[in-house]
């Protein structure tokens, strides 16, 4: 069965500007995302999704409220795919990505909260590379294949 959510926000790395800017929409091709400082530099680690129902929830569980694009993302969603083995698929509007490994431990989170790090080592996020390019846009439909 496949499980289906919604995307929650979307967000661009800006060359020469520390965190992340929240955008309508992302276009992706085989190098990543199109217009990201990160873009065409590491294709595995190209796209970081996170779950607002696992980490943002988990967050604020333990007392750490923050907007979306605090833990590095680029794309929230609404549905946990922290469990999915590398190669899977998920497809985000137009777009279907492949799930290349779990985001490792990243001690910049501590600026937020001293606590982050630990709390959130096994649950800040999947990394993606493209699978099928195109548009991810905020609302769009997220489905795990």
């Amino acid at each position: 069965m496949k499980e289906s959510g919604k995307v929650l926000a979307v967000f661009h790395a800006i060359k020469g500007q520390e965190g992340r800017k929240e955008v309508e929409a992302l276009e992706i091709d085989a190098s990543g995302i199109i217009g990201d400082k990160n873009y065409g530099k590491r294709p595995n680690r190209a796209i970081l999704i996170t779950s607002e129902t696992a980490s943002y929830t988990l967050a604020k569980q333990n007392g750490i409220i923050m907007p979306y694009g605090s833990l590095g993302e680029n794309i929230v969603i609404d549905i946990d795919p922290y469990q999915l083995s590398a190669g899977a698929h998920l497809k985000l509007g137009e777009t279907i990505v492949t799930i290349t490994q779990n985001c490792t431990l990243c001690s910049s989170l501590a600026k937020v909260d001293i606590k982050l790090p630990e709390l959130l080592k096994d649950d800040r996020g999947v990394f993606a590379k493209t699978f099928l390019g195109g548009k991810i846009r905020k609302g769009d439909s997220v489905t795990i294949l």
